[in-house]
């Protein structure tokens, strides 16, 4: 990677150089309160280094906190020493957030802005953050400064270790009980779920080495699940404990309704991490228990019929029967679909969806206005 893509901000940091990680009591206890699961990889040995950072950070509604975030988020950065690059991402906000971000993209030039036509979701503003990313690590935050900046430096001592993915927990939330209840609801199904012991998967606040967030598609709330896709596809997850601050401007856009719409996603997330290659085995062996469940009760109506002329053309059973086998050939005919589409209509497996890109209405401080070419 060009470097020069990235604001230039000084030579690479000793303290994240593999081998000579400084030994401060922060970092100690950050890699301590780590929880590396749920892979057969361990941690690369040795890892890359690092040698530059995008910070991803989809907005929508934050006018207010901007300012302060931008302010507090580039003093850790120079203090990091790295190459660096700040990606906003305005998911359609209909106050002055946009306004703000050309104002710092003309202050900062470390500063690149995109903005959505209108309102996508986090998910939609994520996918375009990661595919503009230049860094060879891109850290993402929520703009709403309830995560703290200054936690960034033990994000990169984590990966500096060899993990993939760092993802925070939020210990000790700010947030009223309708915000926390269904968040801990949500965690617990989505541990039992997926088999990644992660404690908190809602947090905003995660650190991803760029393959692994090429290899991401997100759509609808998928953004939650980003550790447990990442898991799928063989990559090392770390988790640390973060501090978690209370909302000082705007409000929350989340509650309840996210909680339904998280579970129908995890749904998917099972479907897209287990059986993505091979629908047939989710499909396919209900409908094969199906339609010979159907036979056998048929035959067993058959049999009775010559053993003791009973007949059968009223009989409850005989109409179970024929359900269970149309039931299981639809089963076993969606089976076969998915593995004509997942094999023969999409070679690279899943399914094709727009880029995020597509959804750029305007963008700021970046010269061709287009994509980086991956």
């Amino acid at each position: 990677m060009n470097t020069a893509e990235v604001a230039h901000r000084g030579p690479l940091a000793p303290a994240l150089e593999p081998g000579h990680r400084q030994e401060r009591a922060g970092a100690r206890d950050a890699v301590e309160a780590s929880n590396a699961v749920g892979t057969d990889l361990a941690p690369l040995d040795p890892p890359e280094p690092i040698t530059s950072l995008s910070i991803v950070i989809p907005v929508f509604n934050e006018e207010g906190n901007l300012d302060e975030l931008h302010r507090r988020l580039s003093a850790v950065l120079s203090g990091i020493a790295l190459p660096y690059e700040i990606v906003l991402v305005d998911d359609g906000s209909t106050d002055g957030t946009w306004d703000m971000i050309r104002v710092l993209a003309t202050r900062d030039h470390a500063v690149v802005g995109f903005r959505h036509r209108r309102n996508f979701g986090k998910a939609r503003a994520l996918a375009l953050g990661f595919a503009e990313a230049r860094g060879a690590v891109v850290v993402t935050m929520d703009g709403d400064l309830q995560d703290d900046p200054d936690e960034l430096p033990r994000f990169l001592e984590l990966l500096a270790e060899g993990y993939d993915v760092v993802s925070g927990w939020k210990q000790r939330r700010r947030d009223p009980l309708g915000k926390t209840l269904p968040s801990r609801i949500f965690n617990f199904a989505v541990r039992r779920v997926s088999g990644v012991p992660l404690h908190d998967f809602n947090c905003g606040y995660k650190a991803y080495r760029i393959e692994v967030v090429r290899t991401l598609r997100l759509y609808g709330e998928l953004h939650r699940f980003t550790p447990v896709l990442a898991h799928a596809e063989g990559f090392t997850i770390g988790e640390l404990p973060v501090h978690h601050h209370a909302r000082r401007w705007g409000t929350s856009k989340y509650g309840w309704s996210r909680l339904v719409k998280g579970f129908l996603d995890l749904v998917t997330v099972k479907f897209l991490t287990e059986y993505r290659q091979r629908p047939m085995h989710l499909l396919g062996l209900p409908g094969i228990v199906a339609m010979g469940l159907g036979v056998l009760t048929g035959l067993w109506l058959v049999i009775e019929r010559f053993l003791t002329g009973a007949p059968i053309g009223t009989r409850p059973l005989l109409s179970l029967a024929v359900l269970l086998v149309v039931i299981g050939a639809q089963f076993f005919g969606l089976g076969l679909l998915g593995e004509l589409l997942t094999h023969g209509f999409f070679p690279g497996g899943g399914t094709q969806r727009p880029g995020p890109v597509s959804a750029i209405r305007d963008s700021v401080n970046r010269s061709d206005g287009n994509p980086r070419e991956a």
